[in-house]
C-alpha cells in the first residue's frame, strides 16, 4: 500500500493528526503507542523538535503499518529526503512552497502543506498536495472554513490546525472541515504517555459524539 493510500485509510478511520512538537527520542515509542491505542494513527514530529529524525525513525519502525508517521515544519527538499530516509511517510510544511510539495510527492510521501487563503490552497493543489492544513485556526472561524470549503475540491481533505480542543471540533466539522491537527492540547514536553493517552481518548470520544449527532 502506498503512503497516500495508507493516509486515506487511516484518516477515514480517525481524522486526527497528533503533532508531537518537542518530543524526545527516548519517549517517542511509548507516546506513539498511547496514541495508536487511543485510535489516533497519523503522527507528526515537527523538525524543530530535539533530534527529530531519530524520533521519526524509532516511531516508524515501532508502528509499522499501524500508523502513518512523518514530519512537520518541513522547509526544504533536503529535509524531505531526510524524513524519507528515516522512514517517515508524511510531510507537513508550514507553507505552500511548491518545491517541498513536489519533492514529497516524487518521493512517494504524503504532502499536507499549511495554507490560510484560497490562493495558497490552490497553489498547493497545483503542486500535488494530498491534503490541506488550514493554519492557524485561531484566526479562522468555522464560517471561514465554510466559505473556503465551497470552492476547494472535495477530494482534498481539509485539516484544521491551531488551538483545537475537543469542544471546538463539532462546529468546524459542520462547516466542512474533514479533520484536525492536534498540538499542545494533546502533547507538550513533560507529559507522560498516560497524559497523552487520556487527552487522545477525549478527542476520539468527542469526534465519535460529533459523528453520531
Amino acid at each position: 500500500m502506498t503512503s497516500p493510500e495508507t493516509f486515506t485509510r487511516l484518516f477515514a478511520a480517525c481524522p486526527l493528526v497528533a503533532i508531537l512538537r518537542g518530543v524526545q527520542p527516548d519517549e517517542i515509542e511509548s507516546i506513539g503507542a498511547a496514541l495508536v491505542e487511543a485510535g489516533i494513527r497519523i503522527i507528526e514530529v515537527p523538525l524543530n523538535s530535539p533530534t527529530p529524525f531519530d524520533s521519526i525513525a524509532r516511531l516508524a519502525k515501532a508502528c509499522g503499518e499501524e500508523a502513518l508517521v512523518g514530519a512537520g515544519t518541513v522547509l526544504d527538499r533536503a529535509d524531505v529526503m531526510r524524513v524519507a530516509d528515516a522512514g517517515g511517510r508524511l510531510i507537513v510544511s508550514p507553507g505552500t512552497d511548491p518545491e517541498v510539495i513536489t519533492a514529497a510527492c516524487a518521493a512517494g510521501l504524503v504532502s499536507a502543506p499549511g495554507y490560510f487563503t484560497p490562493s495558497e490552497a490552490f497553489t498547493a493543489i497545483r503542486a500535488g498536495a494530498h491534503a490541506l492544513k488550514l493554519f492557524p485556526a485561531e484566526a479562522a472561524s468555522p464560517a471561514v472554513v465554510k466559505a473556503q470549503r465551497a470552492v476547494l475540491p472535495r477530494d482534498k481533505p481539509l485539516i484544521v490546525v491551531g488551538g483545537i480542543t475537543p469542544d471546538k471540533m463539532a462546529a468546524y466539522r459542520a462547516a466542512g472541515a474533514d479533520g484536525f491537527g492536534l498540538g499542545g492540547a494533546i502533547y507538550a514536553p513533560g507529559m507522560t504517555a498516560g497524559d497523552v493517552a487520556e487527552r487522545a481518548r477525549a478527542f476520539v470520544t468527542a469526534l465519535g459524539q460529533d459523528a453520531a449527532a
